[in-house]
């Protein structure tokens, strides 16, 4: 196959006795077979859920290709830059990749479509603000870029900034550690500047306009399959891995954390319905799994 290589608070539902803990997630495992037989797209979020340590994991990997050879739309959406995401939504089994929090995404381009040896770029690449909205907030950017750089202790720009088109990125946990007290001065001080700001498994990252990752996966739906994504939210599932993807986990009646997101589960306001066993790639090929088994029954 081609494309193989490649904060803290108790938490709100948790219930002790002599014999059992009860958490607020439910274990994957008891998503009925029903729902899960309904299901006809996957949205997933890339870092820590697909990845370890950066890197795809191949049992996600092919998970990834299942999904797509079963017939199911596959689109990962992601924080990262869409300069970074390229490479992956050219070699993926994937339908799309949606960066840079829903601002831009990336499509392979169809076969037979453009002649493939004239360097002409394999992808369709497509934004939700125009240039010259997009030229005005870069501009604004970096201003705020220079000012978190400068009033943060140990804040330094992501090691992907160079590939970021439509936003900015602080790295946390990445090649860097920032302590949570100065995650939070720098997620105050881009609001303060008027940016939506989030918080990823790795990154810190903010950005002048209204999108977010549900704003984005609304969009793909229609600029991909011509859709309104609310009209059929039970037939997709969202996987995801930390408090970046709390709009998800509300939105989507079928939600999934990879076992990791226990590390954000205090802060989360909206958790995920179902959370795997295993952590990253591994959590990420038992919802493929579950799903492949309902396709069959």
């Amino acid at each position: 196959m081609p494309w193989v290589a490649t904060l803290l608070r108790k938490p709100a539902i948790v219930q002790t006795c002599d014999t059992f803990v009860m958490h607020a997630f439910q274990a994957l495992k008891t998503w009925p077979l029903a729902e899960r037989q309904r299901i006809t797209g996957v949205f997933t979020d890339i870092d820590d859920t697909l990845t370890t340590d950066g890197a795809i994991t191949p049992e996600a990997l092919l998970a990834l290709g299942d999904l797509k050879a079963a017939g199911l739309h596959v689109i990962a959406i992601t924080g990262r830059p869409v300069g970074w995401s390229e490479p992956f939504a050219v070699s993926w089994p994937v339908d799309a990749i949606v960066a840079e929090n829903g601002a831009v995404a990336l499509l392979q381009k169809k076969k037979g479509s453009l002649p493939f040896d004239d360097g002409e770029s394999l992808l369709s690449k497509r934004y939700q603000q125009s240039e010259a909205t997009r030229s005005a907030n870069y501009a604004r950017m970096q201003q705020v870029a220079r000012r978190v750089l400068q009033e943060v202790p140990g804040a330094v720009l992501s090691e992907d900034s160079p590939g970021r088109e439509t936003d900015m990125a602080i790295d946390h946990s990445e090649f860097v550690h920032l302590p949570p007290e100065r995650i939070a001065q720098a997620l105050h001080i881009m609001r303060s500047e008027g940016m939506t700001a989030t918080v990823s498994s790795i990154h810190i990252n903010g950005w002048f306009g209204g999108h977010n990752k549900l704003d984005g996966a609304r969009w793909i739906v229609r600029e991909l399959l011509d859709r309104d994504l609310d009209e059929e939210l039970a037939r997709w599932v969202y996987v995801g891995d930390s408090t970046n993807d709390e709009l998800m986990f509300k939105a989507f009646p079928n939600s999934v954390g990879v076992a990791n997101i226990r590390r954000f589960e205090a802060g989360l306001q909206h958790k995920p319905r179902y959370i795997t066993e295993g952590e990253r790639g591994t959590g990420f090929a038992e919802v493929a799994a579950a799903l492949m088994e309902a396709l069959r029954t």
